[in-house]
């Protein structure tokens, strides 16, 4: 991680860069006050002549590229991210005579990223992509790595490509437009980064702990660009995150999940031996230090979480988790239904989906 001491926000703190290294799909992610303001500058890098922007944000809120710009309003939302939607943005690049040689910038949320980005990439079988992520959650996971995706009536995430971004510009000025529930939502992609080797993050400033959270999983997408083996660390708590979200109709959001799947992985690894009960209890306290939900929504049934985690995408030897363990986190296959279940069972409910349960 690298401070531009010469570049510095309107809050006075400098700006932060993490590089992603991949060789030449590489790229860098920049942290901090009004840098979505350098988008002309990254747009003239790539060279292109236009760019299509499509943005969740309103205009004044959407930097202007520098150049010739399509703006179309995203459809933010998991309910937006579908193939019809990848479509239409295709349509509407063609329309406006986009060609391999420009440019596509998102301007949104993480169901924002990922939809541009599958867009991006099928376009032309590719063209360039620049994310400007305006939550928390995007700013921290869903922005960086290069996973596209969009959902299936039968799943989440089910049809993508990996198509790595130019650049990344993580934006805090836009996290002082979030709703509280929003703002806090995306904590819980930094509360899983506990357990994956980030470290403790408690202490840090906001800036401090979306640069932490980039860097480790930098370090990861490094090594394991397509998903084959250690990039699964990434997805700690999100085989029950993913479940809630599908078995809630997204009523409990991704993060309020994944923070959820976060404390089950702890239950889940104590059950299995795998580790101590004050690392389970590190678990809950964790989650708990940035406010996010602790347990399953009311409503919802042990039996039908258990058959939404069998369609997880790395679900290809059983029930399959990333759990911590004597070695750190790892991808736990075969794991038994009995012992899901009843951890499932044992953990406390929230009256209302993105609720306290203690």
């Amino acid at each position: 991680m690298t401070d531009s001491e010469d570049r510095r926000g309107g809050d006075g703190s400098p700006w932060l860069t993490i590089d992603v290294d991949l060789g030449e799909r590489g790229y860098p992610v920049r942290i901090g006050a009004g840098i979505r303001h350098t988008l002309p500058e990254v747009i003239a890098a790539i060279g292109a002549r236009r760019v299509a922007v499509v943005s969740a944000r309103p205009a004044e809120w959407t930097p202007d590229p520098g150049v010739d710009a399509l703006r179309v309003e995203a459809r933010d939302g998991e309910r937006g991210k579908s193939l019809a939607w990848v479509e239409e943005l295709c349509g509407r690049f063609a329309e406006f005579g986009l060609t391999r040689s420009d440019a596509v910038v998102s301007c949104g949320g993480g169901t924002t990223t990922d939809a541009v980005g599958l867009a991006a990439a099928l376009y032309h079988r590719g063209v360039p992509v620049v994310h400007l992520p305006t939550s928390l959650l995007a700013q921290v996971d869903a922005s960086v790595g290069g996973k596209t995706a969009v959902n299936l009536p039968q799943g989440k995430n089910l049809v993508g490509a990996y198509w790595q971004p130019r650049a990344v510009l993580c934006d805090t000025d836009y996290l002082t437009t979030l709703p509280e529930r929003e703002r806090v939502n995306g904590y819980g992609e930094i509360a899983r980064c506990h357990f994956i080797g980030a470290g403790d993050l408690r202490g840090l400033s906001t800036a401090r702990q979306i640069a932490a959270s980039v860097a480790r999983k930098a370090q990861i997408v490094s090594l394991d660009e397509r998903d084959t083996g250690l990039r699964h660390l990434l997805n700690y708590g999100h085989t029950l995150g993913h479940a809630l979200e599908r078995a809630t109709d997204f009523a409990l959001r991704h993060g309020e999940a994944v923070a959820v799947g976060t404390v089950f992985a702890g239950r889940l690894a104590g059950a299995l031996g795998r580790i101590g009960p004050e690392r389970v209890a590190e678990h809950l306290d964790v989650v708990r230090h940035y406010g996010l939900p602790t347990g399953l929504p009311a409503g919802v049934t042990t039996g039908e979480l258990v058959s939404l985690a069998r369609l997880d995408k790395k679900a290809t030897d059983g029930l399959t988790f990333v759990l911590d363990g004597p070695d750190g986190a790892e991808l736990v296959a075969g794991v038994p239904e009995e012992t899901v279940s009843a951890v499932l069972d044992a953990m406390p409910r929230q009256s209302r989906a993105g609720a306290s349960a203690r």
